[in-house]
């Protein structure tokens, strides 16, 4: 097989990495940290995100708060 070939896996690099970590068996304490650990690499990604967006829309408190953003229903006859 030529070594520039590529093959198509079910699995991203990230869960790659993953498995192969867990492929020793790591005590409970352990995961627990790793869980906690991609949980706020995760939250902080989203939260960047949402900041982002939220000075590209010049929002603030005032604004959001004073914003009618309530579906508006057609009133029955």
């Amino acid at each position: 097989m030529d070594t520039n070939t590529i093959i198509n896996q079910p699995f991203s690099n990230v869960q790659l990495e993953l498995l192969k970590l867990f492929a020793s068996n790591v005590p409970d304490k352990d995961l627990l940290e790793i869980k906690a650990v991609l949980a706020k690499y995760f939250f902080e990604k989203a939260k960047d995100a949402a900041d982002k967006a939220w000075d590209e829309k010049g929002l603030d408190e005032k604004t959001l708060l004073n914003t009618h953003r309530r579906t508006p229903y057609k009133k029955e006859k």
